[in-house]
């Protein structure tokens, strides 16, 4: 008896050493905290000194999460694969407009070598790249030109999906070209957005830049947003328009939208409405909850009231337009025709918050000019 009793605490000491011994096994690997504050579509992990960028959504309705190995081009590693990525980046293709401001802003738009229908490009910095030749159209977002992409030899393709991988891209990165998906537009914040020019500031080596430029987009948001805060009157907002058989298209109450009309302490009319992204409502239930609404922002594609009537006469029955109280961004145009927001605005959601409040309280921000937005006419 006493020999299996000494049997029986000794495999328990045992056992309990190794425990311990496995805990502090794993408590010991260090892992860093993550940068990224507001996005949920990417994250940047250094562990044991090896640095990854993880790519969390690259488009809708994926479950794939795609990580790579970020290595400075002046480390001696093992042979490079499309999981690895040398940086800084000097040759890149990008290929949505909102990527280009990120670009800017960190000072490399000379590194962009080719773009897909570039006519839309607003910014005159890359337009006059585009203009000289230094920047090679590829294709359009959903054909990409791979013959054109083999030839430029890019270090990078940093690509954008709606659903599902890019047959062009997968095409060219099994040809030994490096890509990464971008999600920026699926993330659910103006912040969110804005945050991957962190995403950005790995590819060129200059994440101590790109930290600084968003915390000064968020500095300015947020007191942006404090500023709203004090109004003592409360709007109620409309937004979008019919866009095909009597079918009203609006932000829902969960999106990114909806987020900048909240932080600008307004009432949208559709706040408590379940969603994303946006809505799909009948006339009949716009016209009774909204008729009456204070502003309207953001009609659409609509640019003139003129427009809006050729559309649908009954647009003037809405308190909004007879009150000439309806803002549009799509007036805004660059040099080729590109709507300015849809380039710039995911970067600098503080200027969108900004516009929004001084449409809706300009006392608030008696010396701020609007960015993005202009009266109808």
């Amino acid at each position: 008896m006493k020999l299996a009793s000494y049997s029986f605490f000794l495999l328990l000491f045992i056992f309990s050493f190794s425990c311990k011994k496995e805990i502090l096994k794993e408590t010991a690997v260090p892992i860093s905290k993550s940068i990224i504050k507001y996005a949920k579509g990417f994250d940047i992990v250094t562990t044991n000194g090896l640095k990854k960028l993880i790519i969390k959504t690259g488009y809708q309705n994926t479950t794939t999460v795609f990580e790579y190995l970020i290595l400075n081009k002046t480390a001696k590693k093992a042979t490079l694969n499309n999981q690895t990525i040398k940086v800084p980046i000097k040759e890149i293709v990008v290929t949505s407009t909102t990527h280009i401001p990120m670009v800017e802003l960190l000072n490399e738009e000379s590194s962009i070598v080719g773009f897909p229908h570039a006519t839309y490009v607003s910014s005159e910095k890359t337009r006059t790249l585009i203009d000289a030749g230094k920047i090679k159209e590829i294709g359009k977002e959903s054909s990409l030109n791979t013959e054109i992409l083999l030839e430029l030899q890019p270090e990078l393709v940093v690509g954008y999906s709606i659903t599902s991988a890019d047959k062009s891209l997968t095409t060219i990165q099994k040809a030994g070209i490096s890509v990464i998906y971008n999600g920026d537009w699926l993330e659910e914040t103006p912040l969110g957005r804005a945050e991957w020019i962190k995403f950005f500031g790995v590819l060129y080596n200059k994440e101590k830049q790109a930290d600084s430029i968003f915390n000064t987009i968020e500095i300015n948001y947020l007191e942006a947003k404090k500023i709203a805060s004090r109004a003592t009157i409360k709007p109620t907002i409309l937004s979008g328009a019919i866009m095909s058989k009597d079918i009203w298209n609006l932000p829902a109450g969960e999106s990114f939208v909806a987020q900048f009309l909240k932080d600008a302490n307004l009432n949208y009319l559709w706040k408590d409405s379940k969603g994303k992204g946006s809505l799909s409502l009948s006339f009949e239930s716009i016209f009774d909850l909204g008729r009456n609404a204070d502003f309207w922002i953001a009609p659409g594609y609509f640019s003139s009231k003129e427009q809006l009537l050729q559309s649908n006469q009954i647009y003037a029955e809405f308190t909004a337009f007879k009150n000439d109280r309806i803002y549009t961004p799509s007036t805004k145009k660059g040099k080729t025709g590109g709507v300015i927001y849809y380039e710039l605005a995911p970067t600098r959601p503080d200027l969108v918050l900004k516009d929004i409040i001084k449409i809706t309280n300009p006392d608030l921000l008696p010396d701020y000019k609007l960015t993005f937005f202009e009266k109808m006419k």
